[in-house]
């Protein structure tokens, strides 16, 4: 008997091992292919080289490349803080200012998220080429400032949120403003830390928004950049590895930096 569950106990290490291998792996061969020639990688090399410099060089002296970065940089920020501040009110409200109407509300908001993102794009594509936003870097933010999904997270988080807190502080006088903004936010940081990280993941890693609404170079952002390199003709390996990394190190520093509160803000954890 206890070889038998040694036996399984090695055959349930060696699965995890070979899944871990080839979850990582394709992630070790874009950091290290960075530092290969294009016929390097076309070939497979798995091994360091010594070409990092000569691809970053390359790479910054494409004034794309910076434009772009920066575009993606600002865009993601700025749908990022607006979209939090957004829907944590609207998960706040539908909370604590709980009635049937809102239930109905937000049902309707849920049934949104069924709809397919490319059944969307006519519809804004038309609208916001009306309203003379393409192209601009406020209309490809506008669709990402409110979410079903945020909306529903912070409700749910709200849920375990202790509504005494928000009596005793109406008690004292403070205002609805002011609870929100001094005992829920800071009780909620969890949620707030989900929040950021989805949200900024959604805009950070767009593309068919993006190519449909930014139409002019200048207003691009690293998806499409990378996108126009895998259809140039002649592709530069090393250079969309370089890109493919700086597209991916952002998401990487930020949820690692909110792992933690991720973790308990995905559950619904209230820390106090």
């Amino acid at each position: 008997m206890r070889l038998k569950r040694t036996v399984w106990l090695v055959i349930r290490y060696i699965f995890l091992i070979i899944v871990c291998f080839l979850s990582v792996f394709p992630i070790y061969f874009m950091f290290i292919s960075v530092t290969n020639s294009s016929t390097d990688i076309a070939a497979g090399r798995l091994l360091p080289g010594m070409e990092l410099f000569n691809n970053l060089k390359t790479l910054f002296n494409n004034s794309a490349f910076i434009v772009d970065f920066i575009n993606s940089i600002k865009y993601a920020v700025m749908a990022t803080i607006i979209s939090v501040i957004v829907c944590s009110i609207a998960g706040y409200a539908f909370e604590i200012y709980h009635n049937k109407v809102k239930d109905l509300v937000m049902s309707i908001l849920l049934l949104s998220v069924m709809v397919p993102v490319a059944a969307t794009l006519i519809p804004l594509y038309t609208a916001f080429g009306k309203l003379n936003l393409l192209s601009k870097g406020i209309g490809f933010v506008l669709p990402f400032l409110s979410t079903a999904f945020l909306i529903l997270l912070f409700r749910q988080s709200t849920r375990a949120f202790p509504l005494e807190l928000v009596e005793a502080a109406r008690i004292d006088g403070l205002g609805e403003v002011a609870i929100f903004i001094k005992i829920y936010v800071p009780v909620m940081r969890s949620t707030f830390a989900t929040g950021v990280i989805v949200s900024f993941m959604n805009i950070w890693n767009d593309y068919l928004w993006a190519l449909v609404c930014l139409q002019k170079k200048d207003s691009q952002t690293l998806p499409l950049l990378l996108s126009s390199v895998l259809d140039s003709y002649a592709i530069d390996y090393g250079q969309m590895m370089l890109i493919a990394s700086f597209t991916t190190l952002p998401l990487a520093i930020i949820f690692f930096t909110l792992q933690k509160n991720f973790t308990q803000g995905i559950t619904g954890a209230v820390k106090g």
